[in-house]
């Protein structure tokens, strides 16, 4: 697949995270680079393209404005502070935007507005409302409820949820490094730029680092993560630097940069939600005809489903792995996981002998499942 080119996107998710945007020595916005990074974004938007920004900053600039001395915040100080962060962030991007006659939106969400499908759909409305008026939703997660427990951890995995959502066609995550390196370019002189990425295997996992700056929360492999999840559902994307002025200008001229690919044809917004789900509460193992005719568009049955794990309801997304334990797909199941067990291996028409009720026959219907690519491809 040949390198895409900026131009030939329509709608663009641009995540831009702590360290690009705050000067950490002085907890203040980085003014120069954000008119420059907004100028770009204003000509994008000028083409007609639909623009959606992901933001971090919010902690950031509320320890800056309550003056809070530096190390480790306890949960709570970090709420507060992103509550007070949050309106000098909105304010800056509508500033910034404004100046080039575009209006922004302020949306913050948590993870369940993407993982719940009601709160899902609610949060989609709003975005695609937005875009229809011409204005830029500028997303962050709500940090002021946000807990470890309940939160995404960083802003590379929002941003693939939220293009997936939005049903963006490409994710651009600015970062502080140009791309994806066959080895970690500070320790090895040698190292090389990948410019393109098809499709994402262990051995590309295996390149990514750890985080690299005390703002961020996210290093090469949470980049490589939402990378899987914006690639499995339709969305390409690509790493590249934020450190320069002017940074999707360098890109829509051909400036480094790594691209993640994916397979031509969309998917409904319905498997995006599935196939971009960050936590699947369980796993159904099947055997290798099960494999086959998932392959050719078939529901999965009880028959073919050889092992359950996981403590999962009906609905929830799970899973599904071959015999050799590769992940072929996710999707939701229509059975508790203390039921899916009972029946696994089992034909569908014993489901109401075991069970005692004439549940679904498919342990999960077709349209509820998202299968990737084979393993090796």
């Amino acid at each position: 697949m040949s390198r895409p080119e900026l131009k030939n996107f329509r709608r663009i998710v641009v995540k831009v995270g702590s360290s690009l945007l705050i000067d950490a020595a002085k907890g203040s916005v980085r003014e120069t680079w954000l008119a420059a990074l907004a100028a770009d974004v204003a000509k994008l938007h000028g083409e007609g393209r639909d623009i959606m920004i992901v933001s971090s900053g919010s902690i950031a600039l509320g320890r800056s404005r309550l003056k809070l001395p530096r190390g480790p915040l306890k949960l709570e100080e970090s709420q507060a502070a992103a509550a007070v962060g949050q309106i000098a962030l909105a304010r800056t991007w509508s500033e910034v935007l404004g100046h080039h006659g575009i209006g922004s939106g302020q949306i913050l969400v948590t993870l369940q507005d993407t993982e719940e499908r009601r709160r899902y759909l609610n949060a989609r409305s709003t975005i695609g409302k937005l875009l229809e008026w011409r204005a830029v939703p500028v997303i962050n997660e709500n940090d002021t409820v946000a807990t470890n427990e309940i939160r995404y951890g960083d802003n590379d995995r929002l941003a693939a949820r939220v293009a997936t959502m939005a049903s963006a066609d490409l994710l651009i995550l600015l970062s502080d490094i140009d791309g994806l390196y066959d080895a970690p370019p500070g320790a090895n002189p040698n190292a090389k730029l990948i410019p393109q990425v098809d499709s994402i295997t262990a051995e590309i996992e295996a390149m990514a680092g750890a985080a690299e700056s005390e703002l961020s929360r996210g290093g090469m492999a949470t980049k490589i993560e939402a990378a899987k999840i914006a690639t499995t559902a339709g969305t390409h994307m690509l790493i590249a630097s934020g450190k320069i002025e002017h940074p999707l200008q360098n890109i829509a001229d051909g400036g480094r940069c790594t691209w993640f690919l994916t397979p031509a044809n969309p998917v409904t917004a319905r498997k995006r939600w599935i196939a971009g789900s960050l936590e699947p509460k369980g796993t159904l193992t099947i055997d290798a005809g099960a494999v086959a005719a998932l392959r050719t568009g078939r529901s999965l049955l009880p028959a073919g489903v050889i092992r359950v794990d996981g403590q999962f309801a009906r609905g929830d997304a799970v899973i599904v792995r071959d015999p050799d334990t590769h992940e072929i797909g996710r999707g939701l199941v229509a059975y508790d996981a203390p039921d899916a067990d009972r029946i696994k291996g089992r034909s569908s028409a014993d489901v109401m002998a075991i069970l005692g009720i004439s549940g679904r026959s498919e342990m999960i219907h077709r349209d509820d499942l998202v299968i990737g690519p084979k393993h090796g491809d």
